[in-house]
């Protein structure tokens, strides 16, 4: 970023964060615009150099101001300005809902694309990846540069020339995706991928915290191993407390020794925890058992077109590239009676933590990023600047209503909806689950209310149900899907009734209960009150409810409900907040150890891509062979020399790779073993460190090995290295998923959590 160092010194370190020089660089950037507007497009647009990117950030965003008003119809605010500076200068900004991010992020792009950077706008969706390049497209194109967006359906041909523009907008997801294929190519010319300077992640907390440790996988066609429909059968007939427990967190089920004999009778054999079935038989009835107990639909996965579609919790969207490790979504499946989906072989790995370090910068935006400002520091070095609203807020936060149990919790929930419906005062309520908003809709609709429903089952409506939820009358009843990327307008989309619903209050925005982290929470609360918009919002909670559970386990708190079950009490509040502040120091702790063990695993994956990129460009991989066997060389010799070097490179790549992708599952099955070392009072991180190490080097070792015997015996002729042949073929399929074991997904009522102790 050697281009804003002018900007950095003026700005100087904290004090480059310090409001005051800020505004005054967006002041001047005012008073530059007003001569800005009298020249013609041209001339606005060779304003703009590399040096005036460089030297002047007044009259970059001056510039940039102008160009977003002749083309797009917009022109920013002083505090979008603001936020733009911090952006360029690597912050994550807090800025509040309706405040304009998409606008921001499109003119900080150009910026740093005017300074000959290459960047990667990371959405959590295709849709919006779509939305926002084509929306800000003519900001992008005024000055010369160009902008593609890259989504699921995109062929390789066209995602490679979507990746060569400046400015490109993707899932985050599918970048990963490329940058894993891309380490299975045998040439150059098949990569997809260019690589960007700069990742600008849009919603940043929930890229960078929320699913940071959500593994991105390629797999490739092998049978994988998944549980019998004999022992799915078996699982079934086991009752919980009599043949297995389950711990306080739901997050793990444990056989007992009266279930594991019933599982042994039932199956005919000895011991389930014999050398025969202890990593097999054993392995396939806790896939089943976690399968039956743990994962409940409508909750954790919903079943569309015979398929199971996993729910992402943090979003309440289904997440239709996630599945679990294969033998749990085997067992889900078998669970319901479905067909049960082909396994594989995992070719590759890769957090979306480590996919965004692989950037030399990083910067993003958010409206919930000072709740994130721990994770963000601790984990990427990152600092949130938080940027003030262009109005004044309006809206009002309600203490929460807390009642003695969740029945009559949800009685009040009810009660208020109705009163406020009385009125045709618009309601958003936020729930945690599918079962949860159809319970609530059914209820309502038998109070002759009618409801517009939003969750994972019909999420392709969400556009149409989002545009009218601000309308007079409107119920809206959705999970936590609403929260990301939307807009709720007052009086509905075209805001025909904006001062009736004014009038009213503006929305109201209803919690049925506290999420494990305050995050969420204050992502649902900012549905309302955009842009001065007047609003209110409550959570209601139940010291039956999932956080109070979780949080308080071991603690209790004496309260005197009220007839109606309502909890009127300072020290009661003070013990819910003290509840979620224990599962949001949970999720960190969570988060910290899990980075321990993917942060080695990281460092190894970058030399693995040095070598990879030296086999490809240079080489390397002919002289190693021929130097290792110079009789096979020689018996060679007389083919062309560029068929020899890539013969050469695809032996060495096919087992560097077959390498890796061994290691990856070794480590793996440490993983699942680990916590065992505690016993024989070994530090597990110290543990799985010492065996990653020494097994990397036995991987670089054996992978120049295996290839030196391969290059001695493969058929090498004109036509290249007949792997297939001798039975070393890649997989002829291959598909990209991401692991449904994120220990941050947000709360529910029986989240899955981490799946640590069996699939980590």
């Amino acid at each position: 970023m050697a281009g804003f160092d002018w900007f950095w010194k003026a700005m100087g370190g904290q004090q480059g964060r310090n409001q005051k020089r800020s505004k005054a660089i967006v002041q001047r950037a005012d008073e530059l615009r007003r001569d800005l507007w009298q020249l013609d497009d041209a001339a606005l647009a060779a304003r703009v150099t590399n040096s005036t990117v460089a030297d002047d950030p007044a009259l970059l965003l001056a510039c940039l101001s102008v160009a977003a008003h002749r083309t797009i119809g917009m022109v920013p605010f002083d505090v979008q300005n603001q936020a733009v500076l911090r952006l360029l200068e690597g912050d994550v900004v807090h800025m509040a809902t309706g405040e304009g991010k998409t606008l921001v992020g499109a003119m900080a792009a150009t910026g740093f694309a005017l300074s000959g950077k290459r960047v990667h706008v990371m959405t959590v969706n295709d849709y919006l990846a779509d939305r926002d390049a084509e929306w800000m497209r003519p900001l992008v194109e005024f000055f010369g540069l160009s902008v593609a967006s890259v989504t699921e359906k995109l062929t390789p041909e066209q995602r490679r020339a979507a990746y060569r523009s400046d400015v490109v907008y993707a899932p985050v997801s599918e970048i990963g995706f490329d940058v894993l294929r891309d380490q299975l190519i045998t040439s150059r010319d098949q990569a997809v991928q260019h690589g960007a300077d700069v990742a600008l992640v849009d919603e940043a907390d929930s890229v960078l915290v929320d699913e940071a440790l959500v593994p991105l996988v390629l797999a490739g066609n092998e049978p994988g191993r998944a549980p019998t429909g004999k022992i799915v059968n078996v699982v079934k007939r086991l009752r919980l407390g009599a043949h297995y427990t389950v711990d306080d967190d739901r997050r793990n089920v444990f056989l007992t020794d009266a279930g594991a004999a019933a599982v042994e009778r039932a199956l005919g054999i000895t011991s389930l925890y014999n050398d025969e079935h202890v990593g097999s038989t054993l392995v396939q009835v806790n896939l089943a058992l976690h399968a039956q107990e743990l994962l409940v639909r409508d909750v954790h996965y919903i079943v569309r077109d015979g398929k199971v579609a996993l729910i992402d919790a943090s979003r309440g969207r289904v997440a239709d590239l996630q599945r679990w490790p294969d033998g749990l979504q085997a067992a889900v499946e078998a669970k319901e009676g479905l067909a049960v989906s082909e396994g594989g072989r995992i070719l590759d790995t890769m957090t979306l933590q480590a996919l965004v370090g692989r950037y030399p910068m990083v910067c993003g935006m958010t409206g919930t990023a000072v709740e994130a400002t721990d994770q963000l520091r601790q984990f990427y070095d990152l600092r949130v600047s938080v940027i003030d609203r262009h109005k004044e807020l309006q809206r009002f936060d309600e203490a929460d209503r807390i009642y003695a149990t969740e029945a009559e919790k949800n009685d009040a929930i009810v009660a208020e909806i109705i009163a406020l419906n009385s009125v045709q005062r618009p309601v958003l309520v936020g729930t945690h689950d599918v079962a949860e908003s159809e319970a609530l809709a059914t209820r309502l609709r038998g109070h002759g209310i009618e409801v517009s429903v939003l969750n994972a089952k019909n999420d392709a409506e969400e556009a149409r149900i989002i545009a009218e939820a601000g309308d007079l009358g409107r119920v809206t009843v959705s999970t936590q899907m609403a929260g990301r990327g939307t807009d709720i307008r007052l009086g509905g989309t075209d805001e025909a009734d904006r001062d009736a619903v004014v009038e009213l209050g503006g929305l109201a925005v209803i919690g049925t209960a506290r999420h494990r982290t305050s995050r969420l929470d204050n992502q649902l609360r900012g549905r309302a009150g955009r842009q001065g918009d007047p609003g209110t919002s409550v959570f209601f909670v139940s010291l039956e409810d999932d956080v109070v559970a979780v949080g308080g386990a071991g603690e209790s708190v004496t309260a005197h409900p009220a007839g109606d079950g309502r909890i009127d009490s300072k020290r009661v509040q003070d013990f819910v907040e003290h509840c979620q502040r224990v599962t949001e120091g949970q999720l960190l702790e969570i988060h910290a150890q899990t980075w321990k063990y993917n942060k080695l695993l990281a460092d190894q994956r970058v030399i693995i891509d040095e070598r990879r990129a030296n086999l490809l460009d240079t080489p390397r991989a002919w002289e190693e062979l021929s130097a290792r066997s110079p009789e096979r060389a020689a018996s060679i010799s007389e083919l062309p020399q560029e068929v020899l070097e890539q013969a050469a490179r695809e032996i060495m790549l096919y087992h560097l790779d077959r390498g890796w992708s061994e290691h990856l599952a070794l480590l793996d099955d440490v993983r699942e073993s680990i916590h065992l070392r505690a016993i024989a009072k070994e530090t597990p991180i110290d543990e799985f460190h010492r065996i990653a190490v020494a097994e990397f080097k036995e991987l670089a070792q054996r992978a120049v090995t295996e290839a030196v015997d391969t290059f001695n015996t493969v058929r090498i002729d004109a036509a290249g290295a007949h792997l297939a042949d001798e039975g070393l073929a890649r997989p002829s399929a291959t598909w990209t998923y991401m692991v449904g074991d994120n220990p941050l997904a947000g709360g529910g009522k029986s989240v899955i959590g981490s799946l640590s102790a069996m699939f980590r």
